[in-house]
């Protein structure tokens, strides 16, 4: 009996050991928000995101200085020590100017072609995205969803229920497909020359077909807006690139089509954004923005036609 007490006791002790073995398994695999020192933080190879001190930083760092970071950052753990950051990189900057040493963030085991389209996903939403940073962006992600095994022939049409790589990312983004491939191709471009897109120096229909030039061409062409201190119309654009397929393209040719006399564009009135920007809250887009300030003009012009009435 007073063995068979015994086993009972070391077969009970067995089974709480085990439930509770199980309880601290299921934990550990619950995410946690932790608070880790900013200097831990590392940012993500290869972001294509630019971080500025600019006038909307100093207001995210602002709110990071009065109510904290609200929305924990996300990172995974940096073989090298520390973490590696996947979203948040602004979040981070902006705690460094409001004198934070911390901020939450989630920490998660995660491969590179899964952080990958969770930081270009948790940035490709910002209405103030430059050309070369949406660009570099696709063609982060594009390359992470054919690692993953999934089609990545953007020429090729939809087979069945299955999408094309473009059209997955096309899914999550506020581009459409053939958008998505015009802003890859720009990564085709010299540094220089995308930086003029980015400046809006060079439109961007124009700087897709100039995508197309070999890289010693693009470099002849900055010589050559230089010296006629012009940039190419979409039509121009165009143009080079064919003389370029057909191996007829120098810069004596690329001199002669930027010095053409230009037609003029139609009358167009324009306003730089952030003009208006301050008349709007900060979650109006750019299309509810030109909404309302029509709808207003509406107004405005039907008090005039009453008055004029009277």
């Amino acid at each position: 009996m007073k063995s068979s007490a015994s086993a009972r006791k070391i077969e009970l002790a067995s089974v709480d050991d085990l439930f509770s073995t199980e309880e601290s398994r299921a934990d550990q695999r619950r995410e946690k928000v932790l608070d880790i020192p900013l200097d831990q933080l590392h940012p993500f190879r290869g972001h294509p995101f630019k971080v500025l001190d600019d006038e909307a930083m100093l207001e995210t760092a602002d709110s990071v200085w009065q109510y904290g970071v609200l929305v924990p950052a996300i990172a995974r753990p940096d073989p090298a020590g520390g973490y590696e950051l996947i979203a948040g990189h602004r979040r981070r900057r902006a705690s460094q100017l409001a004198g934070k040493e911390t901020m939450p963030v989630i920490v998660r085991e995660l491969d590179d072609d899964a952080a990958t389209i969770i930081m270009v996903d948790s940035n490709l939403q910002r209405e103030t995205l430059l050309p070369s940073e949406r660009a570099f962006a696709y063609k982060m992600k594009l390359e992470a969803i054919k690692h993953q095994g999934m089609r990545s022939d953007l020429t090729s049409a939809q087979v069945g229920p299955k999408l094309t790589a473009a059209e997955k990312i096309a899914e999550n983004s506020p581009d459409s497909k053939s958008q998505i491939k015009r802003f890859i191709r720009l990564t085709e471009l010299i540094p220089a020359l995308l930086e003029m897109v980015d400046e809006k120096k060079i439109a961007f229909n124009p700087a897709y077909e100039l995508s197309f030039l070999k890289p010693d061409e693009q470099r002849a062409l900055l010589d050559a807006m230089d010296s006629e201190q012009a940039t190419p119309s979409l039509s121009q654009a165009q143009r080079m690139k064919k003389f370029s397929q057909d191996g007829c393209l120098s810069a004596d040719v690329m001199r002669a089509i930027l010095g053409e006399e230009k037609k003029p564009d139609p009358e167009r009135l324009t306003f730089p954004a952030d003009t208006l920007r301050r008349y709007f809250p900060r979650s109006y887009t750019p299309q509810r923005m030109q909404e309302t300030i029509l709808r207003l003009l509406e107004q405005w012009q039907k008090k005039r036609d009453q008055s004029h009435d009277r």
